[in-house]
């Protein structure tokens, strides 16, 4: 993409890596604010050890990803999503504890659990113990919704789903007794199968994943007085636009008086690309549009994504084709 806007006669270009809570998230900390990673040994989501990586930012917050210790990525399409734990990451986070840290950033998209987070709370021996403790989400599903909207990506039958939702009502009852807190009302708390609310009931804060990491990254400043802002998305629908980067780059840019968008990505949906269609300064590129076969996005994707934002970039600077 920037390769792309320099091309198409932009002299100030700014990359950004950027993360909604999701994985890559340590990622885009590590490389965006500098640090250094650890890896501690943990309870993979179907009870075999795995060893999980962390992260410590420069000025001492700690980085803990759940997909590491608690992904769908760990169980290579062999998962069981009534048994699959969040105990790994609860024992990430100790580990984290263990080592004096009091400040940690839980990031908590790609998991493989349904299990309200009771297992991570059990681990941490249902308190944090001073420790302060955000958790970016990197979407706003409801507690008890979590098994409905994200099951079936977890393997998880339409019976699972209703068991899963009932075992989520239940312990959103047990959560409101012993703690106080009434996940239910939280927005956001069904994040990774419900983790983020489990984290919330023993005083974690709930926090938009994107806003923390651009917070973290400099977009603000990034973007302030900035002709055009590319940004980019696998498969782009409806819930692009709703917790994840786009959306909140979207956001941000409205905000900023940002002039143009333009968002590249491999497949655009019908009703993301009809939504986006309200929004004059919105520019929406598919790469499946650039190609005669579909395959060719996976072949050629470097080029077409230059491609496709040197177009972004002439429409912004009102710059005719050669």
């Amino acid at each position: 993409m920037a390769a792309g806007a320099a091309r198409a006669g932009f002299d100030d270009v700014v990359e950004l890596p950027l993360a909604d809570g999701g994985e890559g998230t340590l990622d885009t900390l590590l490389a965006a604010t500098g640090g250094s990673r650890r890896t501690a040994r943990v309870t993979g989501p179907l009870g075999d050890p795995v060893d999980a990586e962390w992260g410590v930012l420069t000025g001492g917050l700690a980085v803990v990803e759940m997909a590491r210790a608690s992904g769908l990525g760990l169980v290579a399409g062999h998962n069981d999503p009534l048994r699959a734990s969040t105990r790994g990451t609860g024992e990430l986070i100790a580990a984290v504890r263990a080592q004096g840290f009091t400040r940690v950033l839980v990031a908590v998209g790609g998991s493989a659990t349904t299990d309200g987070g009771l297992a991570a709370v059990e681990a941490l021996g249902w308190s944090l113990q001073g420790m302060k403790v955000t958790v970016a989400c990197d979407v706003e599903t409801a507690f008890a919704a979590a098994a409905e909207v994200y099951g079936p990506q977890k393997g998880a039958s339409g019976a699972q789903i209703s068991l899963l939702t009932r075992r989520l009502k239940l312990l959103a009852d047990q959560y409101r007794s012993r703690t106080g807190v009434d996940v239910a009302q939280l927005t956001g708390a069904g994040a990774a199968g419900g983790l983020a609310g489990g984290l919330a009931a023993i005083g974690a804060e709930l926090a938009s994943g994107f806003d923390v990491v651009a917070e973290a990254v400099g977009l603000e400043a990034a973007l302030e007085g900035a002709d055009l802002a590319l940004t980019g998305e696998g498969k782009l629908d409806p819930s692009s636009l709703v917790g994840k980067v786009v959306g909140g780059v979207l956001s941000w840019a409205d905000d900023l008086d940002v002039a143009r968008v333009a968002i590249i990505a491999g497949q655009v949906s019908d009703d993301a690309r009809a939504t986006l269609a309200e929004r004059p300064n919105v520019q929406v590129l598919a790469l499946t549009d650039r190609v005669w076969q579909s395959s060719e996005t996976y072949t050629r994707t470097a080029l077409l994504v230059e491609e496709a934002a040197i177009e972004a970039a002439r429409n912004a600077l009102g710059t005719p084709e050669p």
